[in-house]
């Protein structure tokens, strides 16, 4: 199928530019590869793993196609492709929300409004054809994996499983009549931000923070056993989706997927930095905190063999920043000051092993009470990211 879309820059004529859907292996293999051209010279830009882009459309792989309608465009201008796009409908959402709201993602193109247009139009039209009212992006697949256009910091490189950009794509959305529909927040902090001058013990505003925690809280923090993970996943499964429940455009995480986030990060989850929070024997809190493998793979360039193996399986000299992934606390137990202690806990143990750097990403700008914890800390907000959305029709009543 083909789309044809008239352009909005007056410099380039649309008429070159054409949008098809990806139908077969080749069309994948374009789509896939393309990004090299947007970030070949772009030093910030981690280029994905292969193998793992290609899971990650794969039935078999990835459990949120088994409930998500999907499909992918390229757009070419005469013979070269100049930009991609995905359209998804995720049923389970739409299970949960009463809102036609469909989402865009895998967001790459040149610097060429002409092509981002048409491939915007494409999965509007894709997704209005299909009794959407709303389109939300980018994000690639699910906010609680990579989302959000960045805004900011285009100098920094991303951490594990956070999206890079270049700061032309902004200008592209909001010209094609996107507009914001929330915002997130990566903090970072360093070591010496932790550290008293003499760089072995905690600085001592963290232990004051503690000590009140401590008094207003009796809950056992623990690391994670990696030798009953079936049962603990249940524990982080059911506290996650307890504790984002409220949270924007959030989809509780179900069976398939959280054993398939525990088969992927398996081989990398350090069990000091994955923790629960217990009251008697009763799991209320959780923190997920991952090693930067971004670092590690940034040099492989895509690719695993022939011998980026080895590096990915001896990642740790590589890599000297984590990622405080996630946390979720049990309603009743918020405003105890469990979130600082997991925090500290977690830096802890982080500095115990060697880690300069932690990013605390992504934090949606609401979410007041996990703000006010990280900034106790010293931790400062660093990149933006943001989702948009755009009506796609003119009865609709799901955007401010």
């Amino acid at each position: 199928m083909f789309f044809h879309v008239s352009g909005i820059d007056p410099d380039q004529t649309n008429a070159a530019v054409r949008v098809e859907m990806v139908t077969n292996r080749h069309t994948f293999d374009l789509f896939l590869h393309f990004p090299w051209q947007v970030y070949r010279k772009n030093t910030a830009w981690v280029p994905p793993l292969l193998i793992e882009r290609k899971q990650i459309f794969s039935l078999q792989h990835n459990p949120f196609l088994k409930n998500a309608d999907v499909q992918l465009f390229l757009a070419y201008r005469s013979r070269q492709v100049v930009g991609t796009i995905a359209a998804f409908i995720d049923r389970r959402t739409m299970a949960l929300r009463p809102e036609a709201a469909g989402s865009f993602g895998f967001f790459e193109v040149l610097p060429d409004s002409a092509a981002a247009y048409a491939l915007l139009q494409a999965a509007e039209a894709w997704l209005r054809a299909r009794g959407m009212k709303i389109i939300r992006g980018p994000m690639n697949f699910a906010t609680d994996n990579e989302c959000g256009l960045l805004l900011d910091a285009y100098d920094q490189s991303p951490v594990l499983m956070t999206l890079y950009n270049p700061p032309y794509y902004r200008s592209l959305l909001e010209q094609a009549g996107y507009t914001k529909a929330a915002d997130w927040y990566a903090y970072t902090i360093d070591r010496e931000t932790l550290m008293d001058p003499d760089h072995y013990s905690i600085h001592p505003r963290f232990k004051r923070v503690i000590a009140v925690a401590h008094q207003r809280s009796q809950v056992h923090i623990r690391p994670v056993r990696l030798d009953r993970l079936a049962q603990e996943l249940q524990y982080i499964q059911h506290i996650y989706n307890a504790a984002w429940a409220n949270n924007w455009n959030h989809t509780p995480m179900n069976d398939d997927e959280i054993a398939h986030l525990a088969r992927s990060l398996r081989p990398f989850i350090d069990p000091d930095l994955v923790l629960l929070a217990e009251d008697g024997d009763r799991p209320v809190a959780m923190s997920i905190t991952l090693p930067d493998l971004h670092q590690a793979i940034k040099p492989l360039n895509g690719r695993v063999l022939p011998f980026g193996w080895w590096r990915l399986l001896h990642w740790r000299p590589y890599v000297d920043t984590v990622r405080f992934f996630a946390m979720g606390v049990l309603p009743p137990y918020r405003r105890q000051g469990i979130e600082g202690l997991l925090c500290y806990k977690t830096f802890r143990a982080a500095i115990r092993k060697g880690y300069r750097r932690a990013e605390l990403s992504l934090v949606v700008e609401y979410n007041t009470v996990m703000r006010r914890s990280i900034e106790a800390f010293g931790a400062q907000r660093a990149k933006t990211y943001r989702i948009y959305q755009k009506a796609l029709t003119e009865d609709c009543t799901g955007i401010d």
